[in-house]
């Protein structure tokens, strides 16, 4: 969301699966990535765009498979938020307030609920948070990624899992008496479909109200439907109601939405994506939100194969995209049961750890003997010089990635 995919929105976040601010200046200007970044901040690509929704999923994959994150982290994504409760994706100087050209989104604000509710301590941060999310939902019961802006499937996933993160019940969240779930229903295709996509979710509708599958959005109205967030436990069985429906409920579009993903997958185990001029290339981000959404619903069998190829293949993206990519990962594996950290040879959770800071030493460490500190020191430095070089380079690739992926968004919601 996804940037859920996000996500994300994109992600995707997103991603995000990704999601990304729909409106970019592309007038030069000073970037973040020009200045010098917060120590707290995962990965070293420009974070403009993207700084919350990478840190809230970084720290929610570390928090999902027991590790601590530095406290230090924690406290910089608490920080970033707005007076008002929202979050923008990257506040350089927290010392100003928020304002009319803040580019706050709900998905890095429901991003980082679910951080932070997962972690803890941070009460009053995710109820002023989940306050703005309400106060800016649309009246067809769901959420643009601005506020304010058309509902689309991903946001309103997002958001979803933020409320339910945080013990609400999504489909008590009304606003002129529709829910986050109606919103969702008007996006699934009908049964009926004359194309390939009976029983997909659409982004958004078109101009003259059309509604076209898309398989980011699918994703994520499969697991916004059944009240899922970003992390997803693993399923425990399959998914018997493979055909589709008439969707008069959230949970059969829920199902119909997970058989279409299947057929879609059931040949190569992932995703595509196409960019303009160039060949369909392998949509490893969304194919992660995919493998979330189905073991949500149910459909392990082919969520497991999916996580299997992502496994073999995955490796080289997550490390060209930063610390939101081995989280999407880390979420993909979690909801399997597959171990995240002998990931296809890959140890995930080490991977991102290593893109964040050190996590806070412990007295007792602290107290060690000073040889072994040095030794440690030493080594250390090495490795942290190779990761900063790394980085630079990904910094660059996930900001081209930010401007197709605004691209992107931009022709869908026009289309």
């Amino acid at each position: 969301m996804n940037v859920r995919s996000s996500a994300a929105v994109l992600a995707a976040v997103a991603v995000i699966g990704a999601a990304v601010p729909a409106a970019a200046d592309s007038s030069p200007s000073p970037s973040p990535s020009q200045q010098a970044l917060p120590a707290a901040l995962y990965g070293d690509g420009d974070p403009q765009y993207d700084g919350v929704w990478r840190q809230s999923l970084a720290l929610l994959a570390q928090h999902t498979v027991g590790v601590e994150p530095p406290k230090s982290s924690v406290d910089w994504l608490a920080g970033q938020q707005c007076a008002d409760g929202s979050f923008a994706p990257y506040r350089a100087d927290t010392g100003t307030a928020c304002d009319a050209k803040t580019m706050v989104d709900t998905n890095q604000t429901a991003a980082a609920v679910q951080a932070l509710a997962a972690l803890g301590g941070h009460d009053a941060v995710v109820g002023k948070a989940v306050d703005w999310l309400k106060s800016v939902q649309n009246k067809d019961g769901g959420w643009g990624y601005m506020a304010g802006g058309d509902s689309d499937a991903n946001s309103t996933s997002v958001v979803i899992g933020a409320l339910a993160a945080t013990g609400e019940k999504p489909a008590e969240a009304v606003k002129d008496g529709k829910s986050p779930h109606d919103a969702l229903l008007k996006l699934a295709l009908p049964c009926d479909d004359k194309n390939d996509g009976a029983g997909a979710f659409a982004f958004q509708p078109g101009k003259k109200g059309e509604l076209v599958a898309d398989p980011d959005a699918t994703a994520a109205g499969v697991a916004g439907s059944l009240g899922a967030g970003l992390v997803v436990e693993p399923g425990k069985g399959g998914s018997k109601d493979t055909g589709c429906k008439k969707a008069d409920t959230p949970e059969q579009a829920a199902a119909n939405g997970a058989a279409h993903l299947v057929g879609v997958l059931a040949e190569d185990d992932h995703l595509v994506s196409a960019l303009p001029g160039s060949e369909d290339q392998p949509d490893y981000g969304n194919t992660a939100d995919a493998v979330v959404a189905l073991a949500a619903q149910g459909a392990t069998g082919q969520a497991a194969k999916s996580a299997a190829w992502l496994a073999e293949n995955a490796a080289d993206w997550a490390a060209r995209s930063g610390p939101a990519a081995y989280a999407q990962l880390i979420f993909a594996a979690h909801a399997t049961g597959t171990d995240p950290r002998a990931f296809g040879g890959t140890d995930l959770v080490k991977q991102l750890s290593a893109t964040g800071p050190a996590a806070e030493k412990s007295s007792r460490t602290a107290n060690d003997d000073k040889a072994g500190q040095d030794e440690k020191a030493d080594s250390d430095s090495g490795s942290g010089l190779w990761w900063t070089v790394l980085a630079v380079g990904v910094g660059f690739v996930a900001a081209v990635g930010v401007v197709f992926l605004l691209r992107g968004r931009s022709r869908k919601q026009q289309s």
